[in-house]
């Protein structure tokens, strides 16, 4: 884990300007493009839009409002006049084009792993914890996936009723990996179909009508993967609950995007499922989906493309007879509030400050 530190030294920013230039690093990617839409989408107020990645991705065109803006590439010198830049390339272009960027005097916002642990970085869901944001030096780190997710829906009971341990299952589409693994998805699904045979070479099993533990390095001694664990060390930062105990697998699924989870949330109290149903309505960023008559809940089919995370599924937890646990399900758009559309609005509660 790289650290501030490291990176910058550390001092407390200026404000952003009120009309920002704003520059998106890996524009090219599967985030990049999603990251492209919402700013468009959400009118966000910035005064030019500059597109930076790879050398080899450098001239390409990519289109924003009426606009076709060329993708440059990426280097010490481009941020000379950027006020936010929205950092999705990997750790490594992170750790290694951070520093300039603030140095420039841009605020980084930052999609990797590179800076999520270190301590003088905000880790920030805005729904959850955007007082964080204050007294930020630079950088502001953007969440994994799925503990953005995640929080989201476990926030609102936290404010009611605080949460004494956490398991969670989840279940994780191609998108997560990028988008060579979706499109591995879909040429190995188009093989399966025709009875051929398809040679993975993104993921490292066979992808199509499959499951599998998800493919992030595996620690020999717990058993546990690096997606795991970073799941639980995130989840309890964002949440401001440095001890909270959260077991935890990580599945990667046959779906192009939108990353499912069921979770089991216990509580200090008794706490009933119309409770739970009762802390959701209003919740910021939140959606109900909870149709027991039509047997209809969140799914990846619905979330994909949807800004809010859908909450469903809710239900006294039947192993635990005290009456402290409810479980449910939770499906929200990896490349929206998962990854783009969280950094977005990362950059709009950094305007209002």
């Amino acid at each position: 884990m790289s650290t501030l530190k490291d990176t910058v030294v550390a001092q407390p920013h200026q404000r952003v300007a009120e009309n920002p230039v704003v520059a998106i690093v890996g524009a090219t990617g599967a985030v990049g493009v999603e990251l492209l839409h919402c700013l468009e989408s959400r009118g966000f107020p910035l005064s030019r839009l500059k597109l930076l990645a790879s050398p080899r991705s450098a001239g390409r065109t990519m289109r924003f409002k009426d606009q076709e803006l060329t993708v440059e590439a990426l280097d010490d010198n481009s941020f000379q006049d950027v006020d936010i830049a929205l950092f999705s390339a990997g750790s490594g272009i992170s750790k290694r084009f951070a520093a300039a960027a603030v140095k420039a005097g841009a605020v980084v916002v930052d999609n990797s792993s590179a800076f999520r642990m270190d301590a003088e970085v905000p880790l920030v869901v805005p729904e959850v914890n955007g007082a964080a944001l204050a007294g930020h030096r630079g950088i502001v780190a953007n969440p994994n996936c799925v503990a953005a997710i995640a929080t989201v829906a476990l926030a609102p009971l936290q404010n009611r009723h605080r949460i004494r341990r956490l398991h969670a299952a989840t279940y994780q589409a191609a998108s997560g990996a990028g988008a060579a693994a979706m499109e591995e998805l879909r040429l190995s699904t188009a093989a399966a179909l025709r009875g051929e045979a398809f040679e993975p070479k993104v993921l490292p099993h066979p992808y199509a009508f499959n499951l599998f533990s998800h493919n992030a390095e595996m620690d020999p001694h717990t058993g546990y993967n690096g997606e795991e664990l970073k799941v639980v060390a995130e989840t309890r930062r964002i949440m401001g609950l440095p001890e909270l105990p959260i077991g935890i697998t990580c599945i990667r699924v046959p779906v192009l995007r939108a990353h499912a989870m069921a979770l089991t949330v216990e509580f200090e109290e008794k706490v009933t499922p119309d409770q739970v149903r009762a802390a959701f309505e209003g919740a910021p960023g939140v959606k109900l989906v909870d149709d027991r008559e039509r047997n209809y809940f969140p799914m990846p089919s619905d979330a994909s493309g949807q800004d809010d995370v859908l909450v469903g599924r809710i239900r006294a937890d039947l192993g635990d007879p005290s009456g402290h646990s409810v479980a449910l399900f939770v499906v929200g758009d990896q490349l929206l509030k998962g990854a783009a559309l969280n950094a977005v609005q990362i950059a709009e509660a950094l305007l209002r400050r």
